[in-house]
């Protein structure tokens, strides 16, 4: 066996320095001696027989159930040397068969019904609260962010995503807005208050729609959100506008047809909906087997081939696509090594193989998106074609417009706050 999974690892790691010590004792060193060293070591016989099995399940499941320890480096500093590697050319005949079993049988896994779809979601955006301030911005932002420049915040690339978002939905004062997989509230909240929209969110957790009201009742315009615990395939009445981001993840491609029909359905003739997803720049594939047993069930990430063709089935019209390279790369290292300082507090919240489950899947999300062509696309789609400018300059003046809404919003918060602190000083008097 250790002479059946050197040759393997031999075989895949070309570059960087990787030391693996099997179960048995035996130690050899792999890759060109570049990079950041990592020393990997195996601890029982059975993760080394898993894993040589099905890499792909097996090695999140050695590193977090601590069949597999990393005696230098970091499993994230392990996964950018593995997932940078040339690997779809040297894949065994039986991985490449697991490989094809696994896409035949994708439909089944994504099978997402009202009741599954709600038991995915709340598998993972229902855990305490808590735990997402650990990583997240102040607004709990939960998707990729926008970044506009090298030196901003993680808050202000986030709020720059929401701009960007904004201004190819043309939001306009009093819009009637549908969030399709609202979150905890923070886009909705910002183009209802900022921008002057009125917004319907909706969600399958409960933990968010409950966060997201408790937000609203404090926001200075409460009457202009209504956040609700409902599927999109159960809403009803007319929208001018239609956003959703970081949902259409969990829709399932055998239901993308049932997706686009419903927000032709709910769009206005002369309406504009901004699909925010992420995507892959290869032909369409399967789940990694991991990220659907332990993180989210029933998700896929598309390829813009499978999302095309269904906008096309449902009538709908493409205005617009851009295609968000290595921002969620970013967004990851951030939420990352955001999440590992707070490492003890997580900890505290679950257990130590709790972090560990989250330290792989934030690290293999990043490295993903680094070296196995993920991406994030933002979608412009309309009833018409007229629906939106015929030049595509029109993002930048109205982001420039917002900027302008958003300064004008904090100005006033500040007068009010102030106005109230005074209130109660002289009350206090």
């Amino acid at each position: 066996m250790d002479a059946f999974i050197l040759k393997t690892i031999d075989r895949l790691v070309k570059r960087g320095t990787l030391k693996v010590t099997t179960a048995k004792g035996t130690t050899r060193t792999f890759g060109d001696g570049s990079g950041t060293p990592v020393a990997v070591r195996f601890t029982s016989s059975s993760a080394q027989r898993r894993v040589l099995s099905d890499p792909e399940l097996r090695l999140g499941e050695a590193y977090v159930d601590g069949g597999m320890a990393l005696d230098e480096g970091t499993i994230t500093d392990l996964l950018e040397l593995l997932l940078s590697q040339d690997q779809m050319d040297q894949r065994s005949a039986f991985s490449r068969m697991l490989a094809g079993l696994r896409f035949m049988l994708r439909g089944l896994s994504q099978r997402n019904l009202r009741g599954r779809s709600r038991r995915n979601v709340a598998h993972h955006y229902d855990l305490d609260g808590r735990l997402y301030d650990l990583f997240l911005d102040a607004d709990r932002q939960y998707s990729c962010a926008y970044f506009e420049s090298a030196d901003a915040t993680l808050d202000e690339d986030q709020e720059a995503k929401k701009r960007h978002i904004a201004a190819k939905l043309l939001i306009h004062r009093n819009a009637r807005v549908l969030d399709i997989g609202c979150g905890w509230g923070g886009l909705a909240l910002s183009l209802a208050e900022t921008y002057g929209a009125h917004v319907t969110g909706i969600t399958l957790s409960e933990e968010q729609r409950q966060y997201a009201n408790t937000r609203a009742a404090a926001a200075q315009h409460p009457e202009r959100v209504d956040f609700r615990l409902l599927d999109y395939r159960d809403v009803t009445g007319r929208f001018e506008r239609i956003v959703s981001v970081g949902m259409f993840e969990h829709v399932g491609v055998r239901h993308y047809d049932e997706f686009f029909r419903k927000c032709r359905d709910v769009l206005t003739d002369d309406g504009v909906l901004l699909l925010h997803s992420i995507g892959r720049v290869d032909p369409p594939g399967f789940t990694n087997p991991w990220i659907a047993k332990y993180i989210f069930p029933g998700g896929y990430i598309p390829a813009l081939s499978e999302v095309l063709s269904s906008v096309e089935r449902s009538g709908l019209v493409v205005t617009d696509i851009e295609i968000l390279r290595l921002h969620y790369a970013e967004t990851l290292r951030h939420w990352r090594e955001r999440f590992l300082a707070e490492r003890a507090a997580a900890a505290q919240l679950y257990d130590e193989r709790f972090v560990r489950l989250w330290e792989f899947y934030l690290g293999v999300s990043e490295m993903a998106f680094r070296h196995q062509g993920l991406m994030v696309f933002q979608m412009q789609i309309a009833r018409r074609q007229d629906s939106v400018p015929l030049a595509r300059d029109y993002i930048g003046d109205e982001e420039g417009r917002l900027r302008m809404m958003e300064t004008r919003h904090a100005e006033t918060a500040s007068m009010l706050r102030g106005s109230t602190s005074g209130d109660l000083a002289a009350a206090g008097r």
